[in-house]
C-alpha cells in the first residue's frame, strides 16, 4: 500500500498517521523508513476499525492508561495501537505478514 505522505512543520510529534496521509514534522522524515513504517501499521490499524472505532478505542485506552499511570508520556506509549507500531516498525516487511487484528496481540 502508498500513503500520500505530507509535510507539516508544526506537527506536535516526529509523525502521524491520519488516513488517507502519512504527516512528518521535518522533509527528511520522508525517508525514515521505521517512522513511515510505524505510521503505516497505523493507516492498516485504522483501515481494520473503520476509522471511527480506531480513534475511539485509541481514546478510551490513552484515558484509562493515564489513569493507570499516571503519566502522559506512559499512557501514550501504553496504548495498545502504538504498543504493536512500536514493537513492529523497524520490521520493514511486517505489513506484508500481518494478521488481521493482530494489534489484539498487543494488550495487557
Amino acid at each position: 500500500m502508498r500513503f500520500p505522505i505530507l509535510h507539516i512543520a508544526r506537527l506536535p510529534a516526529a509523525g502521524m498517521a491520519l488516513f488517507p496521509f502519512i504527516l512528518v514534522k521535518r522533509k527528511a522524515y520522508k525517508e525514515d523508513k521505521v517512522l513511515i513504517n510505524h505510521e503505516m501499521i497505523h493507516l492498516v490499524q485504522q483501515l481494520e476499525l473503520l476509522l471511527v472505532f480506531f480513534y475511539i478505542i485509541y481514546l478510551v485506552h490513552y484515558i484509562i492508561n493515564l489513569a493507570r499511570y499516571r503519566n502522559h508520556q506512559m499512557a501514550y506509549m501504553n496504548i495498545v495501537f502504538e504498543r504493536e507500531a512500536f514493537n513492529m516498525d523497524s520490521d520493514l516487511l511486517y505489513l506484508k505478514h500481518r494478521k488481521l487484528f493482530a494489534w489484539l496481540r498487543f494488550f495487557r
